[in-house]
């Protein structure tokens, strides 16, 4: 089973190669803003930059990001009931016309 990773075991693991995270998007060639902001949002380059400098899958880094889904909000209840009121609303438009 892989490990499961912390935002701390991940600065703890940079931080005992001697890396920061603005060195490390200095290294890659990313927006240090981008490689803080990998915590809170997907940020798909700063997370394969950091899987890559400490060897390890990206998935295992970020197992709620991966593999990756077309939709994160809507469930496929959702989807199908936004799909119903659009149809309703192209059948009103044509009975109007």
């Amino acid at each position: 089973m892989a490990k499961i990773w912390s935002k701390a075991q991940i600065k703890c693991a940079l931080e005992e190669r001697g890396m920061t995270l603005n060195g490390l998007a200095e290294l890659k060639g990313i927006e240090p803003s981008l490689m803080r902001h990998v915590w809170n949002r997907t940020v798909r380059s700063a997370e394969r930059a950091l899987a890559e400098y400490l060897g390890v899958p990206v998935a295992e880094l970020f197992p709620d990001r991966y593999p990756i889904r077309r939709s994160r909000i809507l469930s496929a209840e959702n989807e199908a009931l936004i799909a119903r009121e659009k149809a309703r609303r192209a059948a009103d438009r044509s009975a109007a016309a």
